[in-house]
């Protein structure tokens, strides 16, 4: 593979229908990010920017086979796992990239859509925690997904934050970053914890309703451009700085009434384009 060579990309996540979240948001951010996307599903929702009214999870055996079917014919650089629905699912998926270690596994526990609704069977976090979390190269939990995984209150403070980052990556993953966008104040910042070294992330908090889909999208920029081989703070550093000026675009989108979705492609669109 030379270095001018196109990283494939493989999301394993649910479906968004109104574009902002999941599968659709994924592939967004491979493109955006210069990767080619692909994608297996485990979920398919019924929702928009104002939440979720129905979450119908696919047949593990069919999970598989989609990934088995990628893996058998494309080259894949990178993994991201979204979505994954309960138990059966996370045992599935995990068993499907069992032999495929090596290549770089982003994991975002995604257990809440934005507007409350669950996207995770509690009976599931432990096959999550058991299955999954040990294949992961990089584990991107929210603070309240930190929380749950751990078994402990949210973190409201940096300290907090921190240690829960800690006792995270002894449950397996290689890496994590705790993401500080439920923190209260003007900062939103991400505290990336691998082989013993702390290291933060500063970022400033934007005041828009744009949000939807900022997790998915983060992990993906990051399975991206862990696929490109960057080192994982580079690969940090370039994610948060894309997502960040998508959510800086976002106004420039018009969708829905609700949690309004990032703007993925905002280097890519201009005015001249949307005429």
């Amino acid at each position: 593979m030379t270095s001018s060579t196109i990283r494939n990309v493989l999301s394993i996540a649910g479906s968004d229908p109104s574009g902002g979240a999941g599968i659709q948001a994924d592939l967004k951010a491979f493109s955006a990010r210069g990767c080619y996307g692909m994608a297996a599903l485990t979920a398919l929702t019924a929702q928009n920017t104002q939440g979720v009214s129905a979450v119908v999870p696919l047949e593990p055996d069919f999970v598989v086979e989609q990934i088995r079917m990628v893996f058998a014919d494309v080259r894949v650089d990178a993994v991201k796992i979204g979505m994954i629905a309960n138990a059966g699912i996370a045992s599935a998926v995990a068993e499907a990239l069992e032999p495929h270690r090596g290549i770089p596994v982003v994991l975002d526990p995604v257990m809440i859509a934005k507007g409350g609704a669950p996207l995770l069977d509690p009976a599931a976090v432990e096959a999550l925690k058991s299955k999954l979390l040990p294949l992961a190269t990089l584990l991107t939990p929210n603070l309240p997904e930190a929380a749950a995984l751990l078994g402990e209150p949210e973190a409201c403070e940096r300290t907090v934050m921190e240690a829960q980052a800690i006792r995270l990556s002894a449950l397996g993953p290689k890496a994590v970053l705790v993401k500080g966008g439920h923190l209260p104040g003007a900062e939103s910042p991400d505290v990336l914890v691998s082989e013993g070294e702390v290291r933060w992330f500063e970022a400033a908090r934007f005041q828009t309703r744009n949000t939807h889909g900022t997790g998915c999208s983060l992990s993906s920029a990051l399975a991206a451009e862990l696929a490109k081989g960057r080192s994982l703070q580079d690969a940090v550093r370039q994610a948060k700085t894309w997502l960040a000026e998508a959510v800086a675009a976002s106004g420039r989108l018009s969708v829905g009434s609700g949690h309004g979705p990032v703007h993925h492609l905002h280097a890519l669109w201009s005015d001249e384009n949307r005429r």
